[in-house]
């Protein structure tokens, strides 16, 4: 069975990226994050209800790309950020995705730190440090009451991928 690896952070701190080279690097599938290609389609702003039909396209690319052959399946987010999402903004979150987040398991966390610059992206709602502080922390909370191990991911985009490399080599059974 693929170990199945989530990164996990605030926004514009590099996880796509990361997801993508981690792949590359072990040959192994991405998921990528749903929800842009989703927003990306919307011609409208997205509502409380469009973070369930994110929550159920995320977790489909998830099973159509798990992989018996591969070592890993390395996820660009999970339902635990939308569920973020949905509590910060709506203050309440669809019963589907804390069902779905109690019963989906992963093998290991890279929590992407603040660390790195901004990037503009119209997708992206919260660039004051404050607030990406404020996410970072319940990130934080989030994967350290998961009892499933991770890592703090710091540094410059090459550091990181080299970090993570290491750290995935070290901790999984590989």
């Amino acid at each position: 069975m693929p170990k199945k690896i989530v990164i996990i952070g605030p926004e514009s701190t590099g996880k796509s990226t990361l997801a993508k080279e981690l792949a590359e690097y072990f040959n192994c599938p991405w998921v990528p994050e749903y929800a842009r290609e989703y927003l990306e389609k919307l011609d409208r702003p997205y509502g409380f209800d469009d973070l369930l039909e994110i929550a159920k396209g995320q977790i489909q690319s998830e099973d159509r790309l798990f992989d018996d052959e591969k070592e890993f399946i390395i996820c660009d987010t999970d339902l635990n950020v939308i569920k973020v999402w949905s509590m910060h903004k709506y203050g309440k979150v669809d019963p589907w995705i804390i069902e779905q987040i109690s019963s989906r398991k992963y093998d290991f966390y890279l929590l992407t730190d603040v660390d790195i610059p901004w990037q503009e992206d119209p997708q992206r709602e919260h660039p004051a440090p404050e607030m990406r502080s404020y996410f970072f922390e319940w990130y934080l909370n989030i994967v350290s009451e998961s009892r499933t191990p991770f890592h703090i991911v710091r540094g410059e985009a090459k550091q990181r991928l080299t970090n993570c490399i290491e750290i995935l080599k070290r901790n999984i059974q590989m």
